[in-house]
């Protein structure tokens, strides 16, 4: 498990691109036949990936976490954006489609991945986050995920959020996942933009064609923004100071996971244009 170690407001002032790609960026994280997580230090959220090609893969805890499980004091988000695959939790076992999601709580001993056919694999994403209590775990179809609709023509931004693990379809103890996907026309997700001091949040872009088009994803406070060009399948977090917006060459999707204080999804700090710089 890699470390990604949190960074201070005042020390991504300095950073230049390089550095702000190591701190905040991950290039790497969907890689064939393999599970790969990353530990982020704010909010103590891990994302992670599995492509289950052959044997499924194993979900088990280690010395990053000092558990002898994953979920011992953990909750768990999957969200599948490959073919269909298939979750077993605890001999019980969750077929996933295509953006389909499972929620998995605390006390759950044992995961493991698996693709329906291997040369076609499932690509499941991972958000995990501490749990004080168990919830029941829930499978989440993307017909009955909460959909809302946003944004205009004139503005760019014509999306449809869909909240899937989120206090309106099944309770956890502070996780909350949902998948956005932009319209054809449009390229602009988050804006105008917000921070929320009170949770912290991860977004992985894909649906980007890595030879026609990129996102250009914005953060920092509001009077020290940077931008970090991403790929498909990169993630980018964004501490709790930190604002997150978007902007593609064309339309594109991503998933945001959020983890901290409040499961409130529109507790945001709204920032009007005279704020940003």
């Amino acid at each position: 498990m890699r470390i990604l170690r949190d960074v201070h407001p005042d020390h991504y002032k300095k950073m230049d691109n390089s550095e702000l790609r190591e701190k905040f960026l991950i290039q790497d994280l969907f890689n064939v036949g393999k599970l790969d997580l990353v530990y982020l230090q704010a909010d103590r959220m891990i994302v992670g990936s599995a492509i289950p090609t052959g044997s499924p893969l194993k979900l088990e805890g280690g010395k990053e976490i000092a558990s002898d499980y994953f979920l011992e004091r953990r909750e768990l988000g999957i969200i599948n954006i490959g073919n269909t695959g298939t979750v077993t939790a605890d001999g019980i076992d969750y077929k996933l489609e295509c953006k389909e999601a499972l929620y998995l709580g605390r006390g759950v001993k044992e995961i493991s991945f698996k693709s329906a056919d291997s040369n076609k694999p499932a690509h499941f994403y991972l958000n995990s986050a501490p749990a004080h209590t168990g919830y029941p775990s829930k499978h989440i179809t993307f017909d009955i995920a909460k959909k809302v609709e946003a944004g205009t023509a004139e503005e760019g931004n014509v999306r449809v959020i869909n909240q899937l693990i989120h206090p309106a379809i099944l309770e956890t103890c502070q996780l909350l996942m949902g998948l956005t996907e932009l319209a054809p026309g449009s390229m602009w997700n988050t804006m105008p933009t917000h921070t929320h001091d009170r949770r912290m949040e991860a977004y992985l872009y894909f649906n980007i064609d890595n030879e026609k088009q990129v996102v250009f994803h914005m953060m920092g406070e509001p009077h020290e923004l940077k931008q970090i060009v991403v790929r498909d399948r990169q993630v980018v977090f964004s501490p709790s100071w930190s604002i997150h917006s978007g902007v593609g060459t064309r339309n594109y999707s991503f998933i945001w996971g959020m983890v901290g204080e409040n499961q409130v999804f529109t507790d945001m700090d709204h920032l009007s244009f005279d704020k940003l710089g």
